[in-house]
């Protein structure tokens, strides 16, 4: 595995586009990891101090989350190195989308990421670019539909996508009209970690789980694991977090989650983020779920937890460890060696699924069918981890060994 993880880290990418704003400080860059099967896919990002590098690490992240969720082709990745909460955003994103229409319209595939919307940013503003879908590149340089077929599966894919969830086992406020994209990666995160227990033995019920990160998919996986009967006891967010050691309910949960201001927790007994960093970690729990942003979770809070009763952690995160190497760092390696780790690209592959889905030919679009299709998806890839290997440790090693197969 680990020969296959150097070759694959230290491959060249096949394309880099490197864009600098005539307008503003932002710069840009898509990174094509390989034009696999004839097209690339990932979304599009924006932050302050984002580099070429860490581009260059999500592209090829998302090549190996293809081979869980598919379709199959190669992994890319967009970044500007900008602030996002600058006033001239949306000038900054409409020319980037402008600059790298040619290659959406071709064989590369983009959406959402770290604060770039895909309802509100990338579909409008690449539509105006002559963009038929932000997914345009990955039907013509993948499917190769014939014009109709065309039409047909992008038609599906924009009201998949945007799709408001009307069945209430999968949303927490049917009149609150949440998406398939606001719910699904949170919901995959929680359904990996069934999976997991059925698979490899045990129950969520009762079990206690820490929650690190309320966003978007940290907020649905505490919501679908409590109401899988699991107790979460601890979220950590950015600005502080919360502790009951007997664990939340799901009404708690449920409340938690729709008082959410965007993508922050709001609670009114929350407690410094100081004092919930230092206590949360040593708390008793079975389950922990990363979903904050890459590179938070250290050794030493690992240690703890494990020394705490922690059986598994499911990644809702993009590498989640605090790593400098771009998939399967120390702190990574020592974890999965340890306990059972579901890695990244199985756990949250939901949205990188949900594409793929709708991509297909004709298929159901029921809030069942959807979110089935994304739960056997991850349940399939950890069978196959079992197959390979069945002791609850080194999940992540044979997890990469599968995936890298079919990559190298």
């Amino acid at each position: 595995m680990k020969d296959l993880l150097n070759k694959f880290e230290n491959k060249e990418p096949e394309i880099v586009f490197n864009w600098k704003d005539p307008e503003t400080e932002a710069e840009g860059w898509t990174v094509i990891n390989s034009l696999r099967g004839g097209a690339a896919g990932g979304g599009t990002r924006m932050r302050k101090g984002l580099d070429m590098n860490e581009v260059l690490s999500l592209a090829k992240t998302m090549e190996v989350k293809f081979s869980v969720s598919g379709p199959a082709i190669g992994g890319a990745k967009s970044g500007i190195n900008f602030d996002p909460n600058d006033p001239r955003k949306k000038g900054v994103l409409e020319r980037w989308y402008k600059a790298v229409s040619p290659l959406l319209k071709n064989y590369y595939g983009t959406g959402g990421d770290l604060n770039v919307d895909e309802i509100h940013e990338v579909i409008p503003i690449t539509e105006d670019c002559g963009v038929w879908h932000p997914q345009e590149g990955v039907f013509n340089g993948h499917f190769k539909p014939t014009e109709a077929d065309k039409i047909n599966r992008i038609g599906q894919l924009r009201q998949g996508v945007i799709k408001v969830i009307e069945n209430p086992t999968f949303s927490p406020d049917v009149n609150r009209k949440y998406t398939v994209a606001d719910m699904i990666t949170g919901y995959g995160v929680a359904e990996a970690v069934r999976h997991y227990y059925d698979i490899f033995g045990g129950e969520v019920k009762d079990k206690k789980a820490i929650v690190q990160g309320f966003g978007n998919v940290g907020s649905a996986a505490a919501y679908y694991l409590a109401q899988m009967g699991a107790k979460v006891v601890g979220i950590i967010d950015r600005d502080g977090g919360l502790i009951n050691e007997n664990g939340f309910t799901f009404e708690d949960i449920k409340e938690l989650f729709l008082n959410k201001d965007g993508n922050k927790l709001v609670a009114a007994n929350m407690i410094s983020f100081e004092e919930i960093n230092q206590k949360i970690w040593s708390i008793e729990a079975q389950i922990f779920a990363p979903c904050a942003a890459s590179r938070l979770v250290t050794k030493e809070q690992v240690d703890q937890m494990i020394a705490s009763g922690l059986e598994v952690i499911s990644s809702g995160a993009n590498v989640p460890f605090a790593d400098k190497e771009i998939f399967f760092g120390p702190i990574m390696e020592a974890t999965d060696k340890k306990v059972s780790l579901v890695p990244d690209f199985i756990a949250n592959c939901g949205m990188a699924r949900v594409f793929a889905y709708f991509m297909e030919k004709k298929v159901q679009m029921t809030d069942e069918a959807i979110f089935s299709d994304t739960s056997n998806t991850i349940k399939k890839a950890i069978e196959k981890v079992h197959q390979l290997n069945s002791d609850k440790k080194n999940i992540s090693a044979t997890a990469f060994e599968i995936a890298l197969k079919q990559l190298i």
